[in-house]
């Protein structure tokens, strides 16, 4: 289903037009279903710990999706339904920074038995992308059902066996396939739009040291420390505001790698981490790194630049995430604007080779550019008033999708020269005159793959073909080059 939209709702900032559009939508989706289990399978009694991860697969079109679930449910190859969620606990997630990753969505005991079909009803939903209208207006677009009423298609790979002590399952959201969008903006005000959700459900094969989303390990996991137990090294921590209101028990160990902080002691409620994890045969999270980027930090963003002056040393950004209290009760229609002059600059650590890359990886004031992927510490939300001054803007990975254009090798690295789609936002807003670089050609990204890279595709690494690319993108003096940490099948136009 699709509507019209019109009489747009606007708010400005300096050098930053931003447009949202809110209204009901209604989509009904039969959910998908597969074929009974065998009768010689597992003895099934009692119940399972089940988890639920949340997935995506997108192309660079939108800059955020999100969407709220009411009701999620199994049901069995006899007819019986299992509630996995139901509306009095309803969960959110933000699809866009998960984009070839994966998250926790939800933690449920799930009685052991075949399940060959699923359903979520009743889904709201917000997505955005962001655009350049002449002369140098920039605008970014949201449009949604905040009060739900999209129910999905959910496919079956085949019957799913629930049965030991605990599973996971992956809900991957298929982005692309799923809304569809007439413009991201229209001078007249007006749009035709939809959301009609479309998942893969699988169960994952959990590895004792896994290395990747699909066998247990969740990279770039963001949130706040809730509270603290310090006898046992462990911890919960809830999630973004987008992504609550989950809270999540962690656990530290003698081989978590803390970045920031020398050791668990350092940990304090209200601390924001960036924490790589691995999902336990028993379901629960074990951190590997534990990152945190700003030890005084109070309110915490995470999402792409889309603005960068040198002049007046001024930025916007996108948010995908948001921490911290200034942010529990704000509705965005746009970018949030900042001063970075007095901000440190970082970069993640989540990838270990940056030194054996064949060129020098840096991002400071001076060559960060519209499109990089950031995470943004301020002392409160910059609504209604003044820019407020950013204290660290660290550089974290992110997903790109593109086609192969050329192949070489550096080194002990393959490179890849990948080609982004129009709508990408480097090609969209590297381009604007007042940044501090103007990119050689910003429409193209050059890839960096050695053996540190997990190879999750399908699809060749071949000229033509079209992939998904995750990692660290840096401006090496106007050119693209990202350290690519993970690769999977792309999403086509």
């Amino acid at each position: 289903m699709t509507a019209v939209f019109s009489g747009p709702r606007r708010s400005f900032h300096p050098r930053l037009f931003a447009f949202s559009a809110v209204a009901a939508l209604t989509a009904i989706i039969t959910a998908g279903c597969g074929s009974g289990g065998s009768p010689s399978g597992p003895k099934l009694s009692g119940n399972t710990n089940v988890t639920v991860m949340v997935s995506a697969a997108a192309n660079d079109q939108l800059q955020l999706m999100q969407a709220g679930f009411s009701n999620l449910t199994l049901t069995s190859q006899s007819g019986k339904t299992v509630t996995l969620l139901s509306t009095q606990v309803a969960q959110s997630a933000e699809f866009i920074h998960i984009n070839g990753g994966a998250e926790p969505l939800l933690t449920v005991s799930v009685p052991q038995d075949v399940y060959t079909a699923a359903a979520s009803t009743n889904l709201s939903f917000q997505f955005a992308c962001a655009t350049l209208y002449p002369p140098n207006n920039l605008i970014t677009s949201t449009f949604g059902d905040p009060f739900g009423g999209s129910n999905a298609t959910i496919n079956f790979p085949g019957p799913i066996t629930i049965t030991g002590d605990s599973m996971v399952l992956s809900l991957e959201l298929l982005v692309s396939q799923s809304v569809t969008l007439s413009s991201c903006y229209n001078p007249d005000g007006q749009y035709t739009y939809g959301f009609a959700p479309i998942f893969n459900l699988t169960a994952l094969t959990l590895s004792s040291q896994p290395t990747n989303p699909e066998n247990g390990k969740l990279s770039g996991v963001h949130a706040e420390v809730a509270t603290l137990d310090a006898d046992s090294n462990r911890f919960t921590m809830s999630l973004p505001v987008e992504e609550g209101p989950e809270t999540l028990s962690v656990a530290a160990n003698s081989a978590t790698v803390y970045q920031g902080i020398n050791d668990f002691s350092a940990l304090a409620v209200g601390t924001f981490v960036d924490m790589d994890v691995a999902i336990q045969s028993d379901g629960s999270l074990l951190a590997t790194r534990i990152a945190v980027e700003d030890s005084g930090a109070t309110n915490v963003l995470t999402g792409p630049l889309i603005y960068v002056v040198a002049s007046v040393t001024d930025i916007n950004m996108v948010p995908r995430q948001e921490m911290g209290a200034s942010f529990l009760h704000q509705e965005i229609f746009g970018g949030y604007p900042f001063n970075y002059g007095s901000a440190v600059f970082q970069i993640s650590g989540g990838q270990s080779n940056l030194q054996s890359l064949p060129f020098t990886p840096t991002f400071t004031a001076s060559n960060m550019v519209a499109g990089q992927n950031v995470y943004l510490t301020a002392p409160t939300l910059p609504v209604g008033g003044p820019f407020v001054d950013a204290r660290t803007i660290t550089l974290i990975p992110q997903t790109i999708d593109g086609t192969i254009a050329a192949t070489s090798n550096s080194g002990n690295f393959a490179v890849y020269t990948v080609t982004l789609a129009s709508y990408d936002l480097f090609p969209t807003f590297a381009v604007q005159a007042e940044q501090i670089t103007l990119l050689t050609d910003p429409s193209q990204v050059e890839v960096y793959i050695d053996n540190n890279t997990q190879m999750l595709n399908t699809e060749a690494l071949a000229v033509g073909n079209t992939l998904r690319f995750y990692g660290l993108i840096f401006n090496d003096n106007g050119t693209l080059r990202m350290d690519c940490a993970q690769v999977n099948d792309g999403v086509t136009e």
